[in-house]
């Protein structure tokens, strides 16, 4: 029997969020934005492949899996577009953003059969627990001092993700038996996502001033995270203003670690069941469990 509980939270996000909800972080402020436009249409795209999958799942208990797994994501969807419409209200040019980015997804719906769809979903679910362990794990330092409307939305979306880290796989191997077809794929997979992850933050670039950003989109573009991190531990400030880099307050051996558990992922063998996680997503359910009010940092006691 599957552990996931699926849970709608009621986040208070409405069109006074400011698009720049993390001031004291803009670097995250604006890879958080980037994640609710991808999210959108990365979890409807979960959600259809899933279904289409359905005829082919050979064990009941897989089938309870995928639904409660497309139940959970389909919540996240709902969530994270109450936020990509605030920033469509103030920023109109960014409704062809987001039409764009559902579109590449639609598109690739269309052009790839089941089996790809499947590891597509497990490859890039491969990647979350390390990342967002990683958030969770620095949660003070990254969400202090921001909205805490999308702040809430975001922890309680990593927390689930963490829950249901081994669905995707589950799923894909219970159509796929071959394992190595996932490992195939992933070069495709993940020049796919960098190219929606562009998109989006070309079309931040182009419609939102960089007052209302106050960085440069190129300080959360793949290469440039990865140079500004670079620069932000070599002592080289320049590019930055007054702002660090996004991870600058993590100490290098996390994000090694990080890495590593990302490169683990896309092997032939890996076992999300067995990934390190982070304690304070226990915490999480004890609070929603508890009743507390989890669209509110102190409710979930995100900067303790």
């Amino acid at each position: 029997m599957s552990q996931l509980t699926v849970r709608s939270p009621k986040f208070h996000i409405d069109e006074t969020v400011p698009f720049q909800w993390q001031p004291a972080n803009p670097s995250f402020g604006l890879f958080g934005n980037v994640f609710t436009f991808l999210a959108i249409a990365f979890e409807r795209y979960i959600v259809s492949a899933t279904r289409q999958a359905e005829p082919y799942f050979t064990n009941p208990v897989v089938a309870e899996e995928a639904d409660l797994f497309v139940r959970q994501e389909a919540q996240h969807a709902r969530a994270h577009r109450a936020h990509a419409k605030a920033m469509i209200a103030g920023y109109p040019g960014l409704e062809g953003t987001y039409a764009a980015a559902n579109a590449a997804y639609d598109e690739l719906l269309e052009r790839e059969d089941v089996e790809f769809h499947l590891a597509y979903v497990a490859c890039l679910e491969a990647t979350f627990t390390p990342l967002f362990k990683m958030v969770l794990d620095h949660r003070r330092q990254l969400f202090e001092g921001s909205d805490e409307r999308v702040g809430t939305m975001l922890l309680w979306h990593f927390v689930e993700e963490i829950e249901h880290r081994s669905s995707a796989l589950v799923i894909h191997h219970d159509v796929t038996p071959d394992r190595s077809y996932r490992v195939r794929k992933a070069p495709k997979v993940l020049e796919h996502v960098s190219r929606i992850y562009k998109l989006v933050l070309a079309g931040f670039e182009e419609h939102v001033p960089i007052e209302d950003r106050l960085i440069s989109t190129q300080l959360v573009s793949p290469s440039g995270l990865y140079l500004s991190e670079l620069r932000n531990r070599i002592g080289l400030r320049g590019g930055f203003g007054n702002y660090p880099s996004m991870l600058g307050h993590v100490p290098g051996r996390d994000l090694g670690t990080m890495l590593w558990r990302e490169t683990k992922g896309q092997m032939p063998r890996h076992d999300p069941a067995h990934e390190p996680l982070p304690a304070w997503a226990e915490r999480w359910h004890e609070a929603f469990n508890s009743g507390a009010d989890v669209t509110t940092y102190e409710g979930v006691g995100a900067l303790t």
